[in-house]
């Protein structure tokens, strides 16, 4: 098991303490995202998927709605038994489990489509890059993905991001650029790209989905204390009541790349 927390300025980020928020007012990416993806071979029914960095299964679980045969693996026990009770809430069968993404335990090629939403910049990529190697079936397709508010372009985004600062000054998630690379530089010595994509797309949310939304992200509940959590969603409402409506749209950028190994092992 890989043990090491990630961080984020000197805070360790813990996802579990944030699993009821993600479960709740997180989103997955919207059914336009997941349409996209089928145009390129992912998430099709009977595909053995695996899913890095899980988190609750929002992306697990709806490749499994597809009809896909889905592993879901995480570092946090806290979001793997969130996205347990989720799928079962829905009579969703899904495989989940707690693992790290550098250390998984197929020692055979076994999936069709290895995917990452979110999670990628997390991982040790060399140790995670080994994994696929060993795991993924000939011609398998490993698929890293993002779903992200754009704070340049959306003024409640911005509003939101600029009071986390003020709570947690060293925050290394504000102010995306949006900028998504053709080939990220972490993918140029070990995969070709056969796909990408990016669209942006009007998200709704209410007062309180927003606020659960912030509570959820890194900059607050998986680094902040209780009690600072606390102070900050105090404030957040006090923002979201003095400058939006009860319900409102917030601008996100999706983005997908899909590539293959070179040189497979196997």
């Amino acid at each position: 098991m890989h043990d090491l927390k990630p961080t984020d300025g000197d805070k360790s980020i813990d996802w579990g303490k944030t699993s009821r928020d993600y479960a709740i007012h997180r989103p997955g990416p919207p059914a336009s995202f997941f349409r996209r993806l089928s145009a390129f071979d992912i998430g099709l029914a009977g595909q053995r998927i695996l899913d890095l960095g899980t988190g609750t299964g929002v992306m697990a679980r709806q490749f499994a709605k597809q009809g896909a045969n889905v592993t879901g693996v995480d570092v946090s026990r806290e979001q793997i038994e969130m996205a347990k009770q989720l799928a079962s809430e829905e009579g969703l069968s899904v495989e989940f489990a707690v693992h790290s993404a550098e250390s998984l335990p197929w020692q055979q090629p076994t999936f069709d489509v290895v995917a990452a939403n979110q999670c990628w910049l997390y991982f040790d990529t060399d140790k995670v890059v080994r994994e696929l190697r060993r795991i993924l079936k000939p011609d398998g397709l490993l698929v890293t993905s993002h779903f992200c508010w754009l704070p340049r372009v959306d003024k409640i985004a911005h509003a939101s991001e600029q009071l986390v600062l003020k709570f947690n000054p060293d925050w290394g998630g504000a102010d995306w650029s949006g900028n998504i690379p053709a080939c990220p530089a972490w993918a140029e010595a070990d995969f070709d790209v056969q796909a990408m994509f990016y669209y942006d797309e009007p998200i709704p949310f209410t007062r309180e989905g927003w606020c659960g939304r912030f509570r959820a992200c890194r900059g607050v509940g998986a680094t902040l204390s209780e009690t600072e959590v606390n102070e900050f969603n105090t404030a957040h409402i006090d923002l979201l009541n003095r400058t939006v409506p009860e319900s409102f749209n917030v601008l996100h950028r999706l983005d997908a790349h899909v590539f293959v190994l070179r040189n497979p092992t196997h």
